[in-house]
């Protein structure tokens, strides 16, 4: 019994003693394997890194003290001689009323004399005429509005073959077609061309107003304010005695018209016409030449045609009659001819 007491006294000692290894060993573990979320510490011996600033966004290039922006001056409607103005004062009904910039760019305005508009847009004259109110001690706290009845200063002249010559009004975007249009449209006599100078600019534009309707949006081009629009006059030929349609002939663009072309615009020869007593009359530095025309052999196609040009007179003779009409007679002739367009 002695024996098997001092038996499990050993055992339980030794199982105390390895428990308290195991316990101490569990510590030590713990110390040399830190939690998770602090298992990169910093080095002891290294400076810690500053935090990190937020990083400042791009720099952006600094604008450009000339250029235009969007909303330029030059692009708004600014008020100039001839322009009609309603201005209204709140508050004050006497410093009210409609006027027009004089020639030399200034209104007239009762207590305050004269103010210079001339140059700015409407927006900027309101802020002008504020500026001499207030400065005039005129009004407390002037409030001004200004309506632009009509900016004649800032109007397209349209000029040439169109049927109401003028000067029309640009308020809002305008195109080539618009102020033609507005002028009562091209007439029988006009090129198919029109020749745009804009304010400022020595160099005219000529754009060909097209026909085509593949070409007719590249032709109508906009229009600004204080351009001028010269609609020019169209070359024309004149076609005389025996063809189906006697007349003048606009030749459009003025280019590649020949004797043939004219002919069969005109109808092509009667039935009593002497072909080969056709001639053509021209205009010559010289004074009026005759040329005669193979006018036979053309329609045959036996001989090259025949290129004519502005004011050139083709007459076709009658074969049943002798006629004996010399060149000044043609001339003289033409003022009551129809006029026609070459497409």
């Amino acid at each position: 019994m002695y024996w098997t007491l001092k038996f499990l006294t050993r055992v339980l000692s030794l199982a105390l003693i390895l428990l308290v290894f195991g316990v101490i060993e569990q510590a030590v573990g713990q110390e040399d394997n830190p939690p998770q979320e602090a298992s990169h510490p910093q080095d002891s011996t290294q400076a810690p890194e500053p935090p990190k600033e937020a990083q400042p966004p791009a720099a952006q290039p600094a604008p450009d003290a000339n250029a235009t922006p969007i909303e330029s001056h030059s692009s708004a409607m600014t008020l100039g001689p001839g322009d009609e103005l309603d201005v209204a004062v709140y508050g004050a009904p006497d410093l009210s009323g409609h006027t027009r910039v004089s020639s030399d760019g200034n209104i007239s305005m009762p207590l305050v004399g004269y103010i210079h508009l001339a140059g700015l847009t409407s927006s900027e004259a309101e802020a002008a005429i504020e500026s001499h109110l207030r400065q005039a001690n005129v009004v407390v706290d002037p409030q001004v509005s200004i309506f632009v009845k009509d900016y004649i200063s800032s109007g397209v002249s349209v000029m040439g073959e169109v049927a109401k010559p003028g000067t029309y009004s640009t308020l809002g975007p305008h195109r080539l077609f618009d102020v033609i249009q507005a002028a009562g449209g091209p007439t029988d006599k006009a090129a198919n061309r029109a020749i745009i100078t804009h304010r400022g600019s020595d160099t005219p534009i000529t754009v060909e107003m097209s026909k085509d309707p593949a070409l007719i949006a590249h032709s109508n081009v906009d229009i600004q304010p204080g351009d001028t629009v010269v609609v020019p006059p169209g070359a024309i030929v004149y076609v005389l005695g025996e063809v189906g349609k006697p007349g003048g002939y606009v030749l459009g663009s003025g280019n590649g018209v020949t004797v043939l072309r004219v002919v069969a615009a005109a109808g092509g020869p009667t039935k009593d016409a002497s072909l080969g007593g056709a001639r053509m009359i021209r205009r010559t530095p010289a004074g009026l030449q005759e040329v005669p025309v193979p006018l036979k052999n053309l329609l045959r196609a036996k001989t090259a045609d025949v290129p004519l040009q502005p004011d050139d007179i083709l007459f076709v003779p009658n074969s049943k009659l002798k006629e004996f009409v010399n060149a000044g007679a043609l001339v003289t002739g033409l003022g009551t001819v129809a006029l026609y367009r070459i497409p």
